[in-house]
């Protein structure tokens, strides 16, 4: 009767151990977790599933549209790879502009890549602007769509362009910056007449008849005159209107604006540019990429058309040389440095 009744008890006991662990199983806080960790797998189940059909039904799409209308694909693949591309650069903006902000560090202390990719985002979004004002009234869009195809040159940043035609426009816009290379060499000859310093005045007339002549400075006859440009008439802020407008366009300015805002803009594209020369030089132009040393030298005054990879670090390092030696109050000799190295380069080698 006793060894009944001791493992009576023993069940007993094991039953409300099992009443209460079962209890703590279904209690409500265990099963609202449960049924969380399940529906959030559910969730990213499905997305899962949803995300790889999509991709299934445009992977099927696109091979339609290459295959009956090869001319339209090119255009679609086209921009889903610019939106992907501006969607990641945006990205990286972000990530750049909170490290400015959260770590306190300025535009000029940023390193050469970060610094370009900020300079150049900043340019392609004004561009985009019109466009995207032009987009807003309703059924708007199919007259963009068609003002895109047509000239897409004018209206689109060059993450919707092609290779073709990234190629073709940096050409275009090359050859409108080269018509103001003379223009803007007989205007230094003319404004040399109002130098006192004799010396100085002499070199500069020298140096704009060398390449007048159709041949290469060298450097030490460039920073031979660098005094000349940090005050009147040749420095940034003391030039006159007319001269500003004929250098605008070095750098991709536009000169169809008024005298205050074409001063500003040019002294403010002038100090970035010089600032990410010294990012440059801190990186070291031998870590560029082939793709970004000519883009490099493309931003400051050749076009690499036509170059080796040796002749466009050859005529960066002589670029960096010059911007080196300058001061932010001589920044005016780095924008009339894009007419004395490019003029010529690589045509005829380099003379005393």
């Amino acid at each position: 009767m006793s060894s009944f009744c001791v493992t009576l008890s023993r069940v007993i006991s094991y039953d409300e151990y099992r009443s209460d662990d079962m209890s703590r199983c279904f209690s409500p806080d265990r099963l609202y977790l449960s049924r969380n960790y399940s529906s959030s797998k559910v969730r990213q189940g499905i997305a899962r599933h949803v995300s790889s059909r999509l991709q299934w039904v445009n992977a099927k799409y696109e091979g339609f549209l290459k295959r009956r209308f090869p001319r339209f694909y090119l255009l679609h693949h086209t921009f889903a790879q610019g939106f992907k591309q501006l969607f990641q650069d945006a990205k990286d903006v972000r990530r750049i502009k909170a490290k400015m902000v959260y770590e306190g560090v300025k535009f000029q202390d940023l390193p050469y890549r970060e610094m370009e990719k900020l300079r150049q985002f900043r340019r392609d979004l004004i561009k985009a602007i019109p466009l995207m004002v032009i987009s807003i009234p309703p059924f708007a869009n199919y007259f963009v769509f068609v003002l895109m195809y047509f000239f897409p040159r004018q209206l689109l940043i060059p993450h919707f362009w092609n290779p073709k035609q990234k190629a073709e426009f940096q050409r275009v816009y090359h050859s409108f910056r080269v018509q103001h290379y003379r223009p803007v060499l007989k205007e230094l000859e003319i404004m040399s007449h109002q130098l006192k310093n004799v010396p100085l005045k002499g070199q500069l007339t020298n140096l704009c008849a060398k390449v007048q002549s159709g041949a290469n400075p060298k450097v030490s006859e460039i920073l031979a005159v660098k005094n000349l440009f940090s005050s009147a008439p040749l420095g940034l802020k003391m030039m006159s209107v007319d001269h500003m407008r004929r250098t605008s366009p070095l750098l991709f300015l536009t000169p169809r604006l008024p005298a205050f805002l074409i001063g500003r803009r040019l002294n403010s594209h002038a100090l970035e540019l010089l600032q990410l020369d010294r990012a440059l030089s801190r990186l070291g132009p031998h870590q560029l990429t082939d793709s970004e040393l000519r883009q490099a030298c493309y931003l400051r005054g050749i076009s690499s058309d036509g170059l080796g990879v040796h002749q466009c670090r050859e005529w960066l390092s002589q670029w960096l040389q010059v911007s080196s030696s300058l001061k932010e109050s001589e920044v005016s000799l780095l924008l009339h440095t894009v007419v004395f190295l490019s003029a010529n380069y690589p045509h005829v080698p380099s003379h005393h």
